[in-house]
């Protein structure tokens, strides 16, 4: 349940400041041009001696229609026809890395985002994964973690049984908004029944998770016309469920500038819809992962949360921090080690590299001491609630409240205000610190200082 959840208005608006989502720290705003492919395949390499398990995410960046919302990458087209040698570029990036890596190390988790994966055809997903356990060591006893992200206008009961068939066994759903005023000012025309069928059809298919996602502050949004949403998404009964505060950037998401001003909620309505879905979900059973995210008790990140196992990456919450991610596809992001790297986000540059037989690697970073020593206390923060000074100061032979005294004050600020429990042992978040934890990762984080956090989404 969220009762270790406390709703504060006047906490909220004296922290609800922009920052960083933290699937990574350092984050990718601090990737630079000196990190290329040659730093990657050494990681690789160093994978492969450690024979460390896998996590693969393979972006598909079409999309058939514009959300008017979205700040992902993506290529908006009709014509189908370009997947083609898209694929055969994703391929060959699958024959270079694979190579390095060790057949024995397995793939514990796969996810297909984008844009819309399934704007591939049947055959040329069939293709695509054919091609990935060809190379990769793909599980076939249904073990692993195989998401794929859908949307509903994308997809129908054959598009489910192939994917359940080529071994995917979770699925996110898209859904955003339900009404239809909401739905036309974001070019996002989306029915009930559209999601009714998909949730279905994976119940049915024995998927082994379903999760949805919903988008708070959206244009012609009001508090009781999500509420409506909200229930009739309560209703369909998802193991998890994202409900993401929209950030509205137009200044660098051109799709947004479609979207006027006038519509968008006052601050004070997105609060009440924020206050009012906890409620709902409470009501109906679920409890609060963090970070936008919500999960029935059954759930394997609620046990994971419970058991200390709850991880956070680039792939989100996760069970699978340990494995090394691979991110295949334009913009992709990999995580190797103490390596973080991203293919480049240019489609014609990500499919000439391929074609010239080279990785696509365009920029990242190489962790030191310090980021590594700063990303264990915001990963414990951030999916654990507390964190214990001992484990830090052993693990990296520190002393905790030496190496963070300049934060010391502002820690202690957070305490009186009763966001954390701060004593010589620890920090503990309280439920009113719970939805501003980001701002509590935020002290810990070296790079924030003189740094334009207007690129970032607000904390609530």
């Amino acid at each position: 349940m969220l009762d270790d959840i406390r709703w504060d208005a006047g906490l909220i608006k004296r922290y609800d400041t922009p920052g960083p989502r933290y699937t990574s720290y350092p984050t990718a705003v601090q990737f630079d041009h000196r990190v290329g492919s040659f730093d990657l395949l050494h990681a690789l390499r160093e994978s492969r001696k450690a024979k460390r398990p896998l996590s693969l995410y393979v972006h598909v960046p079409f999309c058939a229609n514009i959300c008017y919302y979205c700040a992902c990458n993506k290529i908006i087209t009709k014509d189908r026809g370009r997947a083609l040698p898209y694929l055969e570029r994703l391929e060959r990036e699958i024959e270079l890395i694979a190579c390095h890596l060790d057949p024995g190390q397995k793939v514990e988790q796969l996810h297909f985002g984008g844009g819309t994966p399934t704007f591939l055809s049947h055959d040329e997903l069939r293709r695509l994964i054919g091609h990935l356990r060809k190379h990769f060591h793909l599980l076939d006893d249904d073990a692993g973690d195989y998401g794929i992200e859908i949307d509903p206008r994308e997809a129908d009961w054959s598009t489910m049984g192939l994917l359940r068939e080529l071994g995917f066994n979770r699925v996110s759903i898209g859904v955003q908004d339900l009404d239809p005023a909401v739905q036309r000012a974001v070019n996002r025309l989306q029915s009930l029944e559209e999601t009714r069928a998909i949730v279905e059809a994976a119940r049915t298919l024995q998927y082994r998770s379903v999760n949805l996602d919903l988008i708070y502050g959206l244009p012609k949004q009001t508090p009781d016309n999500f509420a409506r949403t909200v229930d009739e998404v309560i209703a369909l009964q998802p193991d998890r469920l994202s409900v993401f505060n929209y950030a509205h950037l137009p200044e660098r998401f051109m799709p947004q500038r479609r979207i006027r001003n006038e519509d968008l909620p006052a601050p004070a309505q997105k609060l009440e819809m924020l206050e009012r879905t906890i409620e709902q979900l409470s009501t109906a059973g679920y409890r609060y992962i963090g970070m936008d995210h919500f999960a029935l008790p059954d759930d394997e990140l609620a046990i994971a949360q419970e058991d200390g196992r709850l991880q956070r990456n680039f792939q989100g919450y996760t069970t699978h921090g340990h494995c090394d991610l691979i991110g295949l596809g334009v913009s992709a992001i990999s995580q190797v080690g103490d390596l973080y790297c991203q293919n480049s986000s240019q489609l014609l540059d990500y499919q000439a590299s391929l074609e010239q037989g080279l990785l696509a690697t365009a920029r990242g970073l190489v962790c030191d001491e310090d980021d590594r020593i700063r990303r264990a206390v915001i990963q414990q923060l951030i999916c654990e609630f507390e964190l214990e000074f001992a484990n830090i100061e052993t693990r990296f032979n520190i002393e905790f409240r030496g190496y963070f005294a300049t934060i010391w004050p502002q820690l202690q600020q957070m305490a009186n205000d009763r966001l954390i429990n701060l004593t010589e042992k620890g920090i503990d978040v309280l439920p009113s610190g719970r939805l501003l934890v980001r701002s509590l990762c935020m002290l810990f984080d070296h790079f924030l200082a003189g740094q334009n956090n207007q690129r970032y989404s607000r904390v609530i």
